[in-house]
């Protein structure tokens, strides 16, 4: 099942980090969608090149993209695209970027494909079916200790409007885990934690296109993945934890912690 949808997903992000390969360390036109969040002429190109497959192949689907208008269909399913996700590193030419596409039909997401078209390493999930790299089939790290752990985060682009809770909850786990990243792809953290090399994610804010193939990733590997609050976790939620079960309970309650103080009296005043 699926598999028509994960040739073409397959496909599609091949195609799209080709794209964003050939425009690496070139000028691109760049514009600014808000303080720090940019889009560049590579965003457009990957993803014209998407929505072309996409649409000779499923034209009865529709499609969310990151940089143009939802487009409607007739077919009940949703294919959820970031062309470019962590185009503020490309522009910089920092070496952490990847293509994202996700399939979802009846409110689940049923295939997940992300590409990292600098190392050649593409992700790949179908509901049911497990997670791989590079086909070789994909675990979530064994790690059981926060302490022990490698976690990664980002900021939301609004971050420099309410500073003080986001960074609250980084320094926290800053001080609590072995190691913490913030390299500035949320799907490709999703898929670190998928195939072990990180133990555990969050972040809050995030857009559909930046989450819906990494979280079917990471259960397919065997991870958690759910909001702040603890509850399964749909792109649409605008909080998230991902990681292997312990150190996804082990965030959960600093977390929830964090959110009691924050919402306490004594805290307010």
């Amino acid at each position: 099942m699926w598999r028509d949808e994960l040739d073409t997903a397959r496909e599609a992000a091949r195609l799209a980090g080709d794209v964003l390969s050939d425009m690496a360390g070139r000028t691109n036109r760049i514009r600014k969608k808000g303080a720090i969040d940019l889009v560049t002429e590579a965003d457009l190109r990957s993803e014209a090149v998407i929505f072309d497959l996409l649409e000779r192949r499923f034209p009865n689907d529709a499609v969310l993209s990151e940089e143009s208008e939802a487009r409607t269909g007739s077919s009940g399913r949703t294919w959820i695209v970031d062309p470019l996700d962590g185009t503020v590193n490309f522009a910089h030419g920092f070496p952490f970027y990847a293509v994202s596409i996700a399939l979802e039909a009846r409110g689940e997401m049923v295939v997940g494909v992300v590409r990292n078209p600098l190392s050649g390493e593409q992700w790949e999930a179908v509901r049911g079916e497990g997670a791989f790299l590079n086909g070789v089939r994909l675990s979530v790290s064994p790690t059981r200790e926060l302490d022990d752990a490698l976690l990664a985060t980002g900021f939301p682009y609004d971050i420099r409007e309410e500073p003080e809770r986001v960074l609250r909850l980084f320094n926290t786990l800053i001080l609590r885990a072995r190691g913490l990243r913030r390299a500035g792809s949320a799907a490709l953290d999703l898929c670190l934690v998928a195939d072990g090399r990180a133990d555990g994610f969050w972040e809050e804010k995030l857009h559909p296109w930046d989450t819906a193939a990494g979280i079917l990733l990471v259960r397919e590997a065997g991870g958690l993945v759910t909001t702040f609050h603890g509850t399964p976790f749909h792109p649409k939620d605008k909080t998230l934890v991902a990681g292997n079960p312990p150190v996804h309970r082990a965030l959960i309650r600093i977390i929830s912690s964090e959110m009691e103080r924050e919402s306490s009296p004594d805290d307010a005043r």
